[in-house]
């Protein structure tokens, strides 16, 4: 029996320690990477500024320390899963980080590899919910998709984490939804386990966000969609998760339809987006160039950087307010 006092307890001490963690670990990159040259340029600022990279690692140790003890915990399967799954895609973003994959079909296939623990531990239903009509069987079909989600949703956050404070302030908005649906689920171990994604999103957007301190890197834009989409699958809310993290979707899919195949961004020899002397961007009108997401908020005319991450983050809000319809809808029970 749940005791809800307990509960609230548990998941106030896991939020903070995630939170204090990914902060006193990313304060102490902060001041410690460029000290080693690892800085990249902010392409987006007239001044083009050296930023801290990578700061996954300051994410990555945090989930590890806090996932592994709720695994301690609860002794959940699924909980370490989300554990094996994030620390996967983490090391393998570290390794682009440090080498940088030249093909971009290498990550894509490496991230398949990321997924196995789901289906190792036999942690998956093959049985997804659905508003209104309920469960849909997928017996034969659900574990090729759980091999296809990882490497989805974990390029989908990367491909999305272009501008500053993008990528942590929208995996903050995305996950709220999860964490509803949970809780409408009565699925609280997995509940308590979803509160670091959002804690630690919190913690790294202080220094993440507008003018940038450090950019998290393919080790921390992996990491982070790699756990929402292991939370997803484990916790069977993936219809509310998808619906939650529509606007990174629709992202991948405008580049990938675009660019008609899978490459890597720093490959891309056109920008979709200009830099003006005013310091605004603006969306660059060679055919060449990939769509992006921002290139569409762009069409209209030229936003500052900030009023840009506004728009995305607008529609991130739009997109878990519908998720957490969508998980009244599929969850609730009267």
């Amino acid at each position: 029996m749940i005791i809800m006092s307990d509960l609230i307890l548990l998941s106030s001490i896991v939020f903070t320690l995630t939170f204090s963690f990914t902060y006193l670990f990313t304060l102490f990159l902060v001041k410690t990477l460029p000290k080693k040259g690892l800085v990249v340029e902010d392409y987006h600022k007239l001044n083009k500024p050296k930023v801290a990279w990578p700061g996954g690692p300051a994410i990555l140790l945090s989930l590890l320390i806090i996932e592994l003890i709720l695994y301690l915990i609860y002794l959940d399967l699924r909980i370490l899963s989300i554990t094996l799954v994030t620390i996967i895609a983490g090391i393998i973003g570290l390794i682009d980080d440090k080498w940088r994959f030249r093909n971009g079909l290498i990550k894509p296939v490496l991230l398949i590899l990321a997924s196995l623990p789901i289906l190792l531990l036999g942690v998956y239903c093959p049985y997804p919910s659905f508003p209104i009509f309920g469960r849909v069987r997928l017996h034969y079909v659900y574990p090729v998709l759980v091999l296809l989600a990882v490497p989805i949703v974990s390029n989908a956050t990367n491909m999305i984490d272009v501008l500053n404070g993008v990528l942590s302030g929208f995996m903050m908005i995305a996950t709220m939804p999860l964490v509803f649906a949970l809780i409408l689920r009565a699925d609280y171990s997995i509940m308590v386990a979803t509160l670091p994604l959002i804690a630690s999103s919190l913690a790294f957007y202080i220094f993440h966000k507008y003018p940038s301190k450090i950019f998290p890197g393919d080790s921390g834009s992996l990491a982070l969609g790699a756990m929402f989409c292991t939370i997803a699958i484990v916790g069977r809310v993936e219809i509310v998760a998808i619906v939650s993290i529509l606007p990174a979707i629709i992202n991948s899919f405008f580049i990938l339809s675009s660019v008609k195949r899978l490459v890597e961004h720093r490959s891309i020899k056109v920008r979709p987006v200009i830099l003006l002397p005013n310091g605004k961007l603006m969306a660059s009108k060679e055919s060449s160039a990939p769509i992006t997401l921002v290139r569409m908020i762009l069409a209209e005319g030229p936003l500052s950087e900030k009023e840009v991450v506004f728009n995305i983050f607008k529609l991130t809000i739009f997109s878990a307010f519908l998720a957490l319809i969508t998980a009244l809808l599929t969850f609730w029970r009267i």
